[in-house]
């Protein structure tokens, strides 16, 4: 299981992102106090729909959710689907701990 904490500090929302793969899948669950992200907080995704941005499987889901463009959520989601596939090393991102974007 890979876990998350995805701080939406422009919205004020914290987000917790948990996905386990199972089978050709991963089973994506986020607790949210955003009523928008809550319509994504269960999903389903394939591994062949985490590659890419054309033909994304959680990116066309936050569209139609709909979660903004500028929402970190997706974002979020997609390095959990990719930890859990082994598409990105988990001892990589635990030594990392958290990646950010600042504004200057």
């Amino acid at each position: 299981m890979t876990d998350a904490t995805i701080s939406s500090r422009i919205c004020g929302y914290v987000h917790e992102v948990s996905g386990k793969i199972d089978g050709n899948k991963v089973i994506i669950e986020i607790d949210t106090p955003c009523n928008v992200v809550k319509n994504i907080s269960h999903m389903e995704v394939p591994l062949e729909g985490i590659l890419g941005i054309k033909d994304n499987y959680v990116l066309e889901k936050a569209s139609h959710a709909p979660c903004c463009d500028t929402c970190l959520v997706p974002c979020a989601v997609l390095h959990v689907c990719r930890l859990e596939a082994g598409y990105m090393s988990k001892s990589l991102v635990k030594n990392i701990g958290s990646i950010s974007i600042e504004f200057k």
